[in-house]
C-alpha cells in the first residue's frame, strides 16, 4: 500500500504544476507581458512536448508492442486527435494545448503507477519532469483557452486544478492493473504520442510564431533540452 499511495502523491505533485502555471498565465495576463515573451514561453511547452515524445512515450512505448503495433499506435493518436481537431476549430479552435498537456500527463502517470514498485528513482525522476514540462504547459493552455476572453481566467485555474487529480487516478490504474501489463501500457503511450505530435504542428506550434522574433524558436529548443536533461537524469 505504500507504493500506491506513494504513486498518487507523485502525481499529484506532478500534475499541481499545471494550475500553477494558469495561475502565473493569469498574473502575466495581468501585467501584459510583452508578446515575445508570451509567444517564447507556448513555444517552450512545445519544445517540452517534443522531448515527451522523443524520449519518454515513444523509446518506452515501443518496447512491449511489435513494429505494426506500435505504428498503428501512433498513426491512430495522431488521426484522431485530427478528428478531435477540426471538432476544436469548428467550435472556435481553444483547447488545443490543453489536450496536448494531458496527454503528455496522463500516459505518464499511468507510467508512474507501473514502474513504481520496481524502479522507484525512475518513477521519481519521472514525475519531476512531468512537473517541470507542465508549468509551461500550463501557461500555453491557459494563454489558449483566455485568448478571446469567453472564459474568466480564474475559472481556468479551477479547471486545471481538478484536472490535476487525472493523474492519481491514471497512477492507481497503472499500479493496480498496468504493471502486470506492459502492451496496454505501450499502446497508450504511443497513441498519446501520435496525438502530441499532431498538436504541436497543427496548433502550438504555429499558434507560438511571433512575426520572424527569435524567442519563439529559441523558447522551444529550451524546452527540449529541460526534456532531454531529465531523460539523462533518469538514465
Amino acid at each position: 500500500m505504500g507504493d500506491i499511495w506513494s504513486a498518487l502523491l507523485l502525481t499529484l505533485v506532478a500534475g499541481a504544476a499545471m494550475p500553477l502555471g494558469a495561475a502565473l498565465a493569469l498574473s502575466a495576463t495581468c501585467r501584459q507581458l510583452p508578446s515575445a515573451v508570451t509567444h517564447g514561453i507556448m513555444a517552450f511547452g512545445g519544445g517540452a512536448l517534443l522531448a515527451a515524445i522523443a524520449l519518454v512515450l515513444v523509446p518506452h512505448g515501443r518496447e512491449a508492442l511489435s513494429g505494426p503495433v506500435a505504428l498503428a499506435a501512433f498513426a491512430g493518436g495522431g488521426a484522431t486527435f485530427y478528428v478531435i481537431d477540426r471538432r476544436l476549430e469548428s467550435g472556435g479552435g481553444r483547447g488545443a494545448q490543453l489536450l496536448a498537456m494531458l496527454l503528455d500527463y496522463l500516459p505518464e502517470a499511468l507510467a508512474i503507477g507501473a514502474i513504481l514498485a520496481a524502479e522507484t528513482e525512475r518513477a521519481i525522476l519521472l514525475a519531476g519532469l512531468i512537473f517541470l514540462q507542465n508549468v509551461p504547459e500550463g501557461f500555453a493552455a491557459f494563454r489558449d483557452i483566455v485568448r478571446d476572453g469567453a472564459v474568466r481566467g480564474i475559472r481556468i485555474v479551477a479547471l486545471f486544478a481538478s484536472l490535476a487529480l487525472l493523474g492519481p487516478a491514471c497512477a492507481g490504474i497503472g499500479f493496480v492493473f498496468l504493471s502486470d501489463m506492459p502492451a496496454v501500457l505501450g499502446f497508450v503511450m504511443m497513441f498519446a504520442a501520435g496525438g502530441i505530435l499532431y498538436l504541436i504542428f497543427q496548433d502550438i506550434a504555429p499558434g507560438s510564431y511571433d512575426g520572424g522574433k527569435w524567442s519563439p524558436a529559441l523558447g522551444a529548443v529550451l524546452g527540449f533540452t529541460l526534456g532531454l536533461s531529465g531523460d539523462l537524469m533518469i538514465g
